[in-house]
């Protein structure tokens, strides 16, 4: 049993995806972390891509900052009225521009067609959602692993994950000199590799004490797998 992880797919379409799964050895057997940003951008904003992950038994969903976003403008799926519309708060506002910014767009149009063609999956998947956790730890080949979307915020070896808020964990962009823990090798995405050079374009970027996985898919660049076991990286096409 092998132990792999992916970051920011942002609508990378689900039959390439599992081509990559195909090439890289993936199995029933195995184990995938989804490290958060399935959604928004690209295609049909990855609404097919986490139905697929809300139903597979093996793979582990990891809250991203753009899954936060569209959580936080859930209200978008209720009953529009009158009243409805008066009721909306200026954070409401805050966080449809941002998210819409952002590109929530084309992920709110499709879950929206979801709604109305299957409510009962949509409310599904909106708990998957709300229930998703924003860190992870595995073990795979001899090291430790601890995976989250975006970093650690003001990271001190001597603070508690507990400490962390949510916003720190999902929304960090740690710089290439930044080092979290000795013993544990952290697994994130978030901060596409290319905004460190452009020699890390397309990339998975290897320190000492972290690994950025998010290879660029957001930019339409190939996703990046990550197999723990052997460190070994797949690229999809």
């Amino acid at each position: 049993m092998s132990i792999y992880a992916v970051s920011d797919l942002h609508g990378y379409p689900l039959e390439s995806f599992l081509e990559l799964l195909s090439r890289a050895g993936f199995s029933d057997e195995d184990t995938l972390f989804i490290i958060g940003d399935v959604i928004d951008r690209n295609g049909d904003g990855g609404v097919e891509m986490l139905l697929h992950v809300m139903r597979q038994p093996n793979y582990e969903f990891l809250l991203g900052n753009h899954e936060d976003m569209l959580l936080n403008c859930s209200f978008l799926f209720d009953e529009i009225t009158d009243e409805s519309i008066s009721t909306l708060s200026p954070a409401d506002m805050i966080h449809y521009d941002r998210w819409m910014r952002n590109g929530g767009g084309v992920t709110a149009e499709n879950l929206l067609a979801l709604k109305n063609a299957s409510p009962e999956e949509f409310a599904d998947l909106m708990d998957f959602l709300r229930t998703a956790p924003p860190i992870a730890s595995a073990r795979a080949g001899g090291r430790d692993f601890l995976l989250v979307h975006g970093g650690f915020k003001d990271f001190s070896p001597e603070k508690r994950i507990g400490d962390y808020l949510i916003h720190d964990l999902l929304w960090e962009r740690p710089k290439l000199t930044d080092e979290y823990f000795d013993d544990v090798i952290t697994i994130f995405g978030h901060t596409p590799t290319l905004y460190y050079g452009e020699e890390y374009t397309g990339r998975v970027i290897f320190t000492r004490t972290w690994i950025n996985i998010d290879a660029g898919a957001a930019s339409r660049l190939p996703p990046a797998l990550l197999r723990l076991d052997d460190l070994e990286v797949f690229y999809g096409e």
